[in-house]
């Protein structure tokens, strides 16, 4: 064990400590963050494999830490265990870094992987690294962080969590904003494209400073000694007072104070003593994975990112929880809790974590009222039984369409107001006639129940019905284009680098989509004038929108393109989720934080790293439980989902503070050199055993 050196009260250790967290998380949240892009444009995987093996990857970062604990606390140590660790997710953050380069098998430099099983062995080989490594070091650096300091030292060491906290989310946040515009930058050997190895790479560099800084500070950590496999004489000592209590269970045997003391006849109380520690913190870990169920994303993509003179993108509203965290950690610590101190009030750790329940509650509250401000504005999509249509005129005459009860008329080039709703089995006939002419055409098709139809019409006898295959509003807050083609001959467009690709006569093309902002297209086709432009620009595409874009020949015999409205676009500002994520954040700082320090000060020394993979176990259960509530409870509105969540959080915060209510703090130090003193005093007796017999001798005289 090294002296620790102190600098404003704090172990200097410490600092080394805080850098190598923030350098590794930086790291870790950098990579991630380009995780599921570098699946779909690099190695082209479409989006629900690319989702699929993203969650896996991150299911195994929360997995893994149990198998660290075990490690650090039975075998290694926690500094040679971080240590080793470290150089595996070193070595797998380079590895996927070097699955990123083209140039790797690009052998005919055309700009595409010629052997794209190599990138995909290497970066899977390498995210399993980083999942053994970031996963195995997360329980052990945060109590290796508490090692540091000394008996009295509680205060600081709660600050410090506080501080280790701060260092998690300001190295998340940066490296979520630097790793997306490192890889728009262009490189590459052979041919310019996406640069995933410098988005890639940096985090990689980050990880090997992390692991410098952390050997940096060697000289001055405090290093305990792992006392053999701890976890395996836990269990043993469970079962067998298990067994025990088993075979003792006639009333003949007396009881005892606590079902583990039955292993008193085998296992020395040292022991029992800190796994009934252990197993009171475990028992009210047991409601805690509920608090991990916020993730508002989805409601972010059915609103409108423009504030003021800014404009948000759904998944950066995430960042605002990081932004929150780093700005409300030391007004927390230095602020709140001093405040509530001096009212004379007991604030402690359990009551913390309480109140963390309760605000996160009330997020999911503000999120269910945010929500239906929204679905005011949602357009309606047909139900079961039901189709939506809507008639579009593409021709230079104008048309009538006769509906089952109505009938619209439409001047050329325009289309009805919005979607016509009919029942299935009352959409008998639809008709279209043109003034002047006499014939009556019907439109025959086979409608299916639950989809939207754009009736395409051109002339009294002219109409072709158009499969829209937009049911909702478009993902992740994009924006659907289609194009309608009037030309006597097959179009291809590109725009913003997708192809529409040989659209028709009298056709519509399928949905593509688009972030916000204009969009330059161009127009492809034989019979376009040399004279004539092919290049056009979009409209401001704003969120969630949709739009048809009918391309037809002016007099001039060149082309114009009119823009008709599918979808509206997303009105409800996402300024609106400001207070649900102030609460959420408010409620994570006092509750997270709270936790690594209640985990880490209610721990016998043996079991600190154990414990603090127990409480990242929590993490884990509770992203399982959002995606099993999300994929089981199929909610009409999505604001049932965030109220069920709000009542099941509130459920499980009152059963907490009946829990808490009954626990007692122990300070495993003191009952462990209470355990040392009752050991020193055995020994003594046994060198010198007249110790305890001459009192004995002078009463007998």
């Amino acid at each position: 064990m090294s002296k620790s050196r102190s600098c404003f009260g704090y172990p200097l250790s410490i600092f080394f400590i805080v850098v190598n967290e923030f350098c590794e998380r930086f790291s870790y949240y950098g990579m991630r963050a380009l995780l599921v892009l570098y699946f779909r444009n690099f190695i082209g995987w479409d989006d629900d494999l690319s989702t699929a093996i993203y969650h896996t990857f991150a299911a195994l970062c929360y997995l893994t830490p149990i198998l660290g604990a075990l490690i650090a606390d039975s075998w290694l140590g926690k500094f040679k265990t971080i240590i080793s660790l470290s150089i595996v997710y070193t070595i797998g953050q380079a590895v996927i870094a070097v699955s990123s380069i083209n140039d790797l098998t690009d052998h005919d430099h055309n700009g595409t992987p010629d052997s794209l099983p190599v990138h995909v062995a290497l970066s899977m080989i390498g995210l399993v690294l980083i999942a053994f490594g970031t996963g195995g070091i997360k329980p052990c650096v945060s109590a290796f962080g508490g090692d540091q300091f000394e008996e009295g030292q509680e205060k600081q060491r709660n600050q410090f969590f506080s501080i280790f906290y701060l260092a998690i989310n300001a190295g998340s946040l940066l490296s979520t904003i630097i790793t997306p515009i490192l890889r728009v930058q262009q490189c590459g050997i052979h041919s310019q494209q996406a640069c995933y190895p410098l988005a890639f790479g940096v985090p990689a560099a980050l990880m090997a400073v992390s692991l410098i800084v952390f050997v940096l500070g060697s000289g001055m950590y405090k290093k305990f000694q792992p006392q053999g496999n701890v976890m395996s004489k836990v269990a043993k000592c469970i079962g067998f007072a298990i067994k025990n209590r088993f075979r003792h269970r006639s009333k003949a045997f007396p009881k005892r104070e606590h079902w583990l003391d039955w292993a008193k006849e085998k296992y020395d109380e040292r022991l029992i003593s800190q796994i009934k520690m252990v197993m009171k913190v475990m028992f009210l870990y047991i409601p805690l994975p509920m608090f991990w169920g916020s993730r508002w994303t989805l409601q972010a993509t059915t609103m409108s990112g423009k504030i003021g003179a800014i404009e948000i993108q759904p998944d950066q509203m995430q960042t605002v929880n990081a932004i929150l965290i780093v700005i409300m950690v030391p007004i927390m610590d230095a602020v709140v809790y001093p405040l509530i101190a001096k009212c004379g009030l007991n604030f402690t750790s359990l009551k913390k974590m309480t109140v963390g329940m309760f605000l996160a509650s009330m997020a999911f509250v503000a999120a269910a009222i945010v929500q239906v401000e929204i679905d005011k504005t949602l357009p309606v999509f047909p139900g079961g039984n039901e189709v939506q249509i809507k008639a579009l005129n593409i021709g230079d005459n104008n048309m009538t369409v006769y509906f089952p009860g109505s009938s619209v008329t439409l001047d050329q080039m325009s289309q009805t107001n919005n979607f016509m709703t009919f029942d299935a089995d009352k959409l008998t006939s639809i008709n279209i006639s043109s003034p002047g002419s006499p014939s009556v055409t019907t439109v025959v098709y086979n409608f299916e129940t639950g989809h939207r139809y754009t009736l395409l019409v051109w002339g009294p006898s002219n109409f072709f019905v158009v499969k829209d295959g937009l049911n909702q509003k478009p993902e992740k807050g994009e924006n659907g284009i289609r194009f309608v083609n009037t030309l006597n001959e097959m179009l291809s467009i590109t725009m913003s680098g997708k192809v529409f690709e040989n659209i028709p006569t009298n056709n519509a093309s399928s949905y593509q989509f688009f972030p916000s902002g204009v969009k330059d297209f161009t127009i492809n086709g034989t019979e376009i004038g040399p004279n004539c432009p092919r290049d056009f620009k979009s409209s401001n595409l704003d969120f969630g929108s949709a739009y048809t874009y009918v391309i037809r020949r002016m007099s001039n015999g060149c082309l114009e393109v009119k823009e008709f409205e599918d979808i509206p676009p997303n009105t409800v500002n996402m300024a609106l989720q400001i207070p649900q994520y102030f609460l959420l954040t408010c409620g994570e700082v006092v509750f997270s934080v709270t936790g690594l320090e209640f985990s880490y000060s209610q721990a016998p020394s043996n079991m600190k790293s154990v414990l603090q993979a127990g409480w990242l176990l929590t993490v884990a259960v509770g992203n399982i439980i959002v995606l099993i509530v999300a994929g089981a409870g199929h909610f009409e509105k999505q604001w049932a989902e965030y109220i069920l969540f709000a009542s099941l959080l509130l459920v499980v915060c009152v059963i907490f503070a009946i829990m808490a209510r009954f626990y007692t703090y122990v300070n495993p130090a003191e009952v462990e050199a209470q355990f040392d003193e009752d050991e020193k005093k055995k020994n003594l007796e046994k060198d010198n055993p007249y110790a305890t017999l001459e009192p004995v001798k002078q009463t007998n005289m």
